[in-house]
């Protein structure tokens, strides 16, 4: 997996044209550097850049933006609607990808050391960076902004973190440092810039100081005026998308805007967004209106319809977020972008990868798809509307394990991977042979949590299958078998995938760890009830959780549905069932009038 971090730089320019360019050439031109958006405000006279790469890089493509912007900004004629107190006003560094956040704190660290070091200004370290704890905040540090530097910088207790305590004219101050991804979200109000700061002092978590806290936390606000746009805006920061959305600052905004009888016209994101951020909203709109939407085209189309994020420009999702912008892997990579004919291929070559872990991924992938299509099938038509209810909690389930499943075709190929990797290793002396085996007990472990992700994950859906085919449209009824047939082949493949891997780790804690979620610890290695007695094929299989219940396809009296259609009519009973209960062992139950031939 890339490595990847985000920097967001935000300099005090926004109407220089030529200026704004040479900063993103400085960036763009940056070895291993990935310039993703360039967002310039006229009336703030700032704007924001957001890059990727890994982390050595983006801090040399951070110091190269500087050095653009040192030779070409002068601050002391700044002027602008946003707080800002440099040239180089703000440079966070955002984990996106196999970066953790200490990671992204020492980025910050080495950035700000160079560039007070090279153009000997003052740097000032905050959020998960700070070295002090008055200067967590943001608004905190720029408190005064650009104008009250060449005091602030006399006080013993603002001294920077990195540089002299000396004003520059033509530069101010950089505040640099390590945080979570930021979302830059402004509401448009047909109002005065006045009306729009009270809306903004009533939701930001600093309201209108400590004896009067705002309602939202992690948001910090404030009100302006767009001169080019002729309407004001109430301007937030979220810290913290997780603890309050986008959808929960649009709302409050909008009462409060309707408490002051004041029209909101739509809202605008500055820079890049979490595709995460845009789903948690979506969500909130579909139970918040009962809409049953599956697709994730669907969910951001309704999401940016909502907040009507397209009101002051086009929102185009593939320039928006960030996922799409910097996919996990290169196009022709991943196995599950191969067209069919060159995945059954390479399925079918001379090495390792992809194997039976990848192909019992992609059969149980196939099994949830269908289940999902049958569904889709009985959905929205007029003779099954008695069913909509039933199939708008049926469905959803399928569709979001075939994207889970999906997923592991290729985390599978890339856990053997890492195994082979690892028997790679030397092993002349006593240092390396230790290396060596942790590396592959790592990789086993890896190698062993794929393929019982995939059980667990198939275990969750016989519930909804056997609800599901008995209220199918009946036009169905072959694709549901098929279904039900390629997610057992796909536990089948799971479970012997666990069992082969599972054989060679010697960490036995490891084995006999009970299963997350695990419901009766004491009945350890049960089958399902009324099942023949199994064969117990391994011991301590960590992490399968199974229901309670039997299995919809076990031997055993048929359930009419509910067009007195018998439960065979719809699903053939596989000829054995994975069960595993408390993680002590698991169990290969064969149907007693099958002989075990495995």
């Amino acid at each position: 997996m890339s490595r990847l971090v985000e920097c967001v730089p935000n300099f005090s320019e926004g109407n220089n044209q030529e200026v704004i360019d040479a900063i993103s050439q400085a960036v763009a031109q940056t070895p291993g550097c990935v310039l993703l958006d360039v967002d310039a405000g006229p009336s703030t006279n700032r704007t924001v850049y957001t890059f990727v790469g890994p982390p050595e890089d983006v801090v040399e493509g951070a110091l190269n933006a500087a050095r653009a912007a040192f030779r070409l900004i002068d601050m002391s004629k700044h002027k602008g609607e946003h707080p800002r107190m440099g040239a180089l006003d703000v440079c966070p560094f955002i984990p996106v990808r196999g970066v953790s956040m200490a990671e992204c704190v020492l980025c910050a660290q080495a950035f700000g050391q160079r560039l007070a070091e090279e153009l000997s200004v003052p740097v000032y370290l905050y959020s998960e960076a700070a070295q002090v704890a008055s200067r967590r905040t943001l608004p905190a540090i720029r408190a005064g902004e650009y104008e009250a530097l060449p005091e602030k910088l006399k006080q013993a207790e603002w001294a920077p973190d990195f540089g002299p305590s000396t004003f520059v004219p033509s530069w101010g101050a950089t505040v640099t440092g390590a945080r979570k991804f930021l979302l830059a979200f402004n509401i448009n109000l047909l109002s005065t810039k006045e009306q729009a700061h009270r809306i903004a002092l009533n939701l930001r978590e600093q309201g209108r100081g400590k004896d009067q806290p705002g309602r939202l936390k992690k948001v910090q606000g404030i009100g302006w005026y767009l001169d080019e746009k002729n309407l004001a805006q109430v301007s937030t920061n979220l810290l913290d998308f997780e603890v309050t959305g986008l959808h929960t600052v649009y709302e409050e905004t909008c009462r409060e805007a309707q408490e002051l009888s004041l029209p909101v016209v739509g809202s605008q994101l500055v820079g890049l967004v979490p595709l995460q951020a845009l789903l948690d909203a979506a969500a909130f709109y579909c139970e918040k209106e009962n809409l049953f939407i599956l697709e994730e085209e669907h969910r951001i189309r309704l999401v940016v319809n909502r907040l009507g994020l397209d009101s002051l420009s086009p929102f185009n999702p593939k320039e928006r977020i960030i996922e799409y912008l910097v996919p996990e892997s290169r196009p022709g990579q991943s196995l599950v972008d191969k067209p069919l004919h060159a995945f059954v291929r390479e399925v079918g070559a001379r090495s390792a990868t992809p194997g039976g872990g990848s192909v019992a991924a992609a059969s149980a992938a196939m099994g949830a798809s269908l289940a999902c299509m049958a569904g889709l099938m009985t959905y929205g038509r007029r003779q099954f509307e008695h069913l909509d209810a039933a199939m708008r909690r049926l469905i959803p389930p399928f569709h979001a394990a075939s994207a889970k499943l999906t997923a592991l075709v290729d985390a599978d190929a890339k856990a053997f991977g890492a195994c082979m990797e690892a028997m790679k290793l030397p092993k002349s002396t006593p240092e390396e042979r230790e290396r060596r085996a942790a590396a592959l007990q790592k990789g086993l472990r890896q190698a062993v949590a794929v393929p019982l992700e995939l059980a667990e994950t198939v275990a969750s859906l016989w519930p909804a299958l056997q609800e599901l085919a008995l209220c199918v449209n009946l036009a169905c009824r072959s694709d549901l078998q098929v279904a039900a047939k390629a997610l057992e082949t796909g536990m089948f493949g799971a479970y012997f995938n666990v069992l082969i891997n599972l054989n060679d780790i010697s960490d036995d804690k490891f084995k006999d760890q009970p299963p997350a979620g695990s419901q009766d610890p004491g009945r350890a290695g049960a089958g399902p009830p009324g099942a023949a007695a199994g064969v117990t094929a391994g011991r301590g299989l960590p992490g399968l959780s199974t229901p309670s219940a039997p299995s919809p396809f076990s031997r055993g009296p048929s359930s009419p549905d509910k067009t007195g259609r018998p439960l065979e009519a719809v699903l053939v009973r596989p000829r054995w069932w994975a069960w595993g209960v408390g993680g002590a062992c698991l169990r290969l139950v064969v149907s007693p009038s099958v002989p075990c031939g495995l």
